[in-house]
């Protein structure tokens, strides 16, 4: 007799973002994840694949949920997975409100939260960055902010996933870090797809504004660069100085970044290739090679691609990601995968399109 896995049911916050569309994309094809509420206050009724077209095939009349009737979601489960890809400021306390529920009702809750609201340790660290009181700091402390390629077990129930920049530089300077290879610190030249800015048009992002062109923003004052240097240290122990000059790319998904340290010994490319291998040789999602990697062999996909480059005493190391998968929705699929103690790769391996 052949006894099937118990199904886990997931709720999405988020509604129509980006982001919560690519969650509804991995949990339909997760072999143990089961979408069971999406939430959207101003779209609370109408069908889920009216703001996802493309998700019709596996949503066809799934409708976007109001949050009370996702209260009564929650209320039935013996276990959940709550992914909330809500805006800062808004998350942490539709987080909170779900997660006191299941408390209350004996339910083995996780969640896992892509938005920066439970990234910082502290109320003063946030709202340094935010500008406005945390919307739960009770909960702040069962939350951790990491990458599960740089922590083995999470202390606690709830994981931070790190922004989609954070990702990748995190990837690519963590080892350096951590092996001692560099000095600490670093120069990063990173490019992102307009998704990365939401689904709203802004003047950084609209198409047509964006189109064949490549700018700046936000040079050495990006808001992600704190939050970046937190999870350095908690991985590697070590204050390190990340200098970083961001860009807006001509295209929709991905993200491409490229850092620069000087180099402690001399080391050829290989032999700090052969470090990164090494160091990520556990790592089912990070491929390290020789070649310059490219974004378009990564999108849609959960993997992060990175090469390294020595000359005489500097380093350069690029990474490139998908910015809603590996550096949002897929890598909160795979903590929620650790979190339940279910494969780390499960509903992640269906292979990437290639050529978008």
């Amino acid at each position: 007799m052949t006894h099937h896995a118990a199904q886990i049911s997931a709720i999405v916050l988020g509604g129509t973002g980006y982001v919560a569309g690519e969650l509804l994309r991995l949990i339909a094809g997760h072999p143990r994840l089961q979408l069971a509420a999406i939430l959207s206050d101003s779209q609370s009724g109408s069908l889920v694949s009216d703001a996802f077209p493309h998700l019709f095939s596996v949503y066809p009349t799934l409708q976007f949920a109001s949050l009370e009737a996702v209260e009564s979601v929650l209320r039935a489960q013996a276990a959940c997975a709550i992914f909330s890809a809500a805006p800062h400021g808004v998350s942490a306390s539709r987080v909170d409100h779900l997660l006191n529920i299941a408390e209350q009702s004996n339910i083995r809750a996780h969640c896992v939260d892509i938005s920066a609201d439970f990234r910082y340790r502290s109320t003063a660290a946030y709202e340094a960055v935010y500008h406005h009181p945390h919307a739960a700091p009770g909960r702040i402390a069962s939350f951790t902010c990491a990458l599960p390629e740089h922590l083995p077990l999470s202390p606690t129930p709830h994981i931070a996933h790190p922004g989609c920049f954070a990702t990748a530089i995190l990837l690519a300077s963590v080892p350096l870090l951590a092996l001692k290879l560099t000095d600490a610190r670093f120069f990063i030249s990173g490019i992102t797809g307009s998704t990365g800015s939401g689904r709203k048009p802004t003047d950084s992002t609209h198409h047509p504004l964006r189109h064949s062109d490549l700018y700046s923003y936000n040079v050495l004052t990006h808001r992600h660069v704190p939050e970046i240097i937190a999870c350095a240290k908690a991985a590697t122990g070590t204050d390190a100085e990340f200098n970083f000059a961001p860009h807006s790319g001509p295209f929709s998904r991905g993200i491409h970044v490229t850092v620069m340290a000087t180099l402690k010994n001399a080391m050829s490319s290989a032999d700090v290739q052969r470090a990164f291998n090494n160091y990520y040789r556990e790592c089912f999602f990070v491929k390290v090679g020789g070649a310059a990697p490219r974004i378009k062999d990564v999108v849609s996909s959960n993997f992060a691609h990175l090469s390294a480059t020595t000359d005489k005493n500097s380093i350069a190391v690029t990474a490139v990601i998908d910015n809603l998968t590996k550096g949002a929705a897929g890598g909160a699929v795979q903590w929620m995968n650790r979190l339940f103690d279910l494969p780390e790769h499960s509903g992640l391996t269906a292979t990437a399109p290639g050529w978008t």
